[in-house]
């Protein structure tokens, strides 16, 4: 990369989408102060409310605002947008996120040390949900499991490992974390770069999340093997000391169990 990629290089902001009226003005509001260049392109998953009418809009108004229809999974919609994209470095952020006013700033001054950023990403909503950790999974001394919620790769890199693996339902962006560090990759962790993320609004919606990631971790174990060394049991049972932890606990084991008895295979 070159000495000023801080100052000159553009990122292309890609988000998957689906049904998230309620969240994209905010959403987009703090996506196009953020200092440039660079550009955001909405794929939407067939959306049945008002997300493309939001996203329009501010297309009229910010003309690096771009939206396209593209179904499937989560990874085949990101793919789709960074083959549209035209930036040197590639950033992810969910539908139903908020993005600090330099989150951008951080993540491209992130990017002249390191070919994947990922940033702080702060929970709101319900309290209980909001203390909740992510379940860590260490490959070659990195954290793999920064959620592409709030996520930078050199595009470069990104094009090397295949982008994401389209098969998985969660936790491909675990599998393209895991696959890049294999490369070479190595992920840099930027404190100053922070998403805010809202939390399921509901009990049903909270645990059908987990149940969802516990199947992609299953598909982890489907692609890769055993991946059990990697987690940190003693921090695992530290983290789901509480009710609601235990409980995501259990729902992400459903998960994983379910989609071993359950899931349809992986082609090879």
């Amino acid at each position: 990369m070159v000495d000023n990629f801080a100052i000159l290089v553009l990122i292309s902001v890609v988000v998957t989408v689906k049904n998230e009226e309620g969240n994209m003005g905010d959403l987009l509001d703090s996506l196009v102060t953020q200092e440039g260049p660079l550009e955001i392109l909405i794929v939407d998953a067939y959306s049945t409310d008002r997300t493309r009418e939001i996203v329009e809009r501010y297309h009229d108004r910010y003309d690096y605002v771009k939206y396209f229809l593209k179904g499937g999974t989560i990874g085949a919609g990101r793919n789709y947008g960074v083959e549209q994209s035209n930036g040197q470095a590639v950033a992810f952020i969910d539908g139903d996120c908020i993005a600090n006013p330099f989150w951008l700033k951080n993540m491209r001054a992130g990017l002249q040390e390191s070919n994947i950023v990922a940033g702080k990403t702060i929970q709101m909503g319900y309290h209980a949900f909001e203390d909740l950790e992510r379940v860590e999974l260490i490959y070659k001394g990195f954290d793999i499991t920064f959620p592409t919620s709030n996520l930078a790769y050199d595009k470069d890199l990104f094009r090397t490992v295949g982008g994401f693996d389209e098969w998985f339902i969660t936790a491909e962006d675990i599998d393209l974390n895991l696959r890049a560090v294999e490369r070479g990759g190595e992920i840099l962790y930027r404190e100053d770069a922070v998403v805010y993320h809202r939390t399921r609004g509901s009990f049903f919606k909270f645990y059908k999340q987990a149940f969802w990631n516990g199947a992609g971790r299953k598909q982890l174990t489907m692609k890769h093997g055993k991946l059990w060394q990697n987690y940190r049991p003693g921090e695992m049972i530290r983290r789901e000391a509480n009710f609601w932890s235990f409980s995501r606990l259990i729902a992400a084991l459903l998960g994983y169990v379910g989609y071993k008895f359950f899931g349809w295979p992986r082609q090879t």
